[in-house]
């Protein structure tokens, strides 16, 4: 006899009224504007390659192991995972850092053991969905401030208490807008609270070398914690946080998601380090990138278009279903653009999210135009 899971058909038939039912989808060799490969380094085998002619070379140290055979507290903490930490460390100007196995371990892995019982989280209303979860962890008092909106904040704050901690996105990866953290950092010496910013979408792409933005306005020392991760314009796995040696010690003691896992492979920690090899030169690539994203910003659409200078461009179109049709029209002209439903966005903030990509062309980006111009 089979186990019953009847149960599971009601809220799954309700996300399927809802048009809003989650399913696998293969990419189909179309053309790619949905993946986060902003600099092509997957695409054109950056990594790989640079580890097969490590490989080749008679001083290769390349380490290929598959399993890292513990957690970083037990058998799974090796040379080559403390190296690349204190080499990212450097990169991003931080006293230390601390690798975890994906940017959803890093974000609820900070949040939820360091704010405590009485203090208070505020965090950007937009703010992706593993901050929340990680704030929601914690035994803190949490509250959202209007998007980007530092009146708010302030308002915020003023009725704060205990420990206070800002949470906020360098790059939201909905919206594809940048966070005004000048302005926050300023309001967070105000108020004596701490700055925790995730640069997941800004890593590789804001910057002269891809630093991201708390570097590109200097205000590395101003934040208590940030979060960059791998698996996007770096073309790898995990995410590293970034901040003071005791910072480290902490979540080395208290994180729940560091403690208990298996730490990643070596295989996977030289793909960090060949990731931080490679991106910091790719100028060409972020230039590219920078023009396709103009001719996008300044063709007329009969959507809602939100500023965004970086890869992700959004499209308002308000419905599941409305925005569903859309995308299927650019889906059969051989484009890779997906519809982000609600609930994963708010009721009637709908939307495409397209992402630009150093690889793709201006023929191919008129493509999409003049397809979203279609009446």
């Amino acid at each position: 006899m089979s186990v019953d899971d009847h149960f599971l058909s009601a809220k799954l038939e309700e996300r399927r009224q809802q048009s809003a039912l989650r399913v696998l989808r293969l990419t189909a060799g179309k053309i790619d504007l949905c993946s986060n490969d902003y600099l092509g380094i997957v695409r054109n085998q950056l990594i790989d390659n640079r580890m097969r002619l490590q490989m080749a070379t008679t001083a290769s140290n390349v380490d290929l192991t598959s399993g890292s055979s513990g957690s970083r507290l037990l058998a799974g903490n090796y040379p080559l995972i403390v190296a690349v930490e204190k080499k990212l460390a450097s990169f991003h100007e931080a006293s230390a850092g601390l690798i975890f196995n994906s940017g959803y371990d890093a974000n609820t892995g900070l949040l939820s053991a360091v704010p405590q019982r009485g203090d208070t989280v505020l965090y950007d209303q937009l703010s992706h969905a593993s901050l929340r979860d990680g704030i929601r962890l914690s035994f803190a008092s949490a509250f959202a401030f209007r998007h980007n909106d530092v009146l708010h904040l302030e308002e915020r704050l003023q009725a704060a208490t205990g420990r206070i901690f800002v949470v906020t996105e360098s790059v939201f990866s909905m919206d594809g807008d940048q966070s005004p953290l000048q302005a926050i950092s300023r309001i967070c010496k105000k108020y004596q609270a701490l700055l925790i910013v995730d640069e997941a979408h800004a890593t590789g792409v804001v910057g002269e070398r891809g630093e991201g933005l708390v570097q590109v306005l200097g205000l590395q020392q101003d934040c208590f914690g940030r979060i960059h991760t791998f698996g996007k314009a770096c073309g790898a796995h995990g995410a590293i946080v970034l901040g003071s040696e005791r910072l480290k010690d902490y979540l080395v003691n208290f994180s729940r998601q560091l403690i208990y896992t298996t730490a990643l492979p070596p295989i996977s920690v030289s793909a960090i380090d060949y990731a931080y090899d490679i991106f910091p030169a790719l100028d060409r690539e972020r230039t590219c990138l920078a023009r396709l994203i103009q001719l996008f910003q300044q063709a007329p659409l009969p959507f809602e278009k939100p500023r965004s200078q970086t890869p992700v461009q959004v499209v308002i179109i308000p419905g599941n279903e409305a925005v569903k049709r859309v995308a299927e029209r650019l889906q059969s002209n051989n484009m890779d653009v997906r519809a982000i439903l609600y609930p994963t966005v708010p009721k009637d903030s709908e939307r495409l999210r397209i992402v630009l990509h150093s690889f793709n062309t201006e023929a191919e980006v008129a493509l999409l135009i003049s397809t979203l111009q279609e009446k």
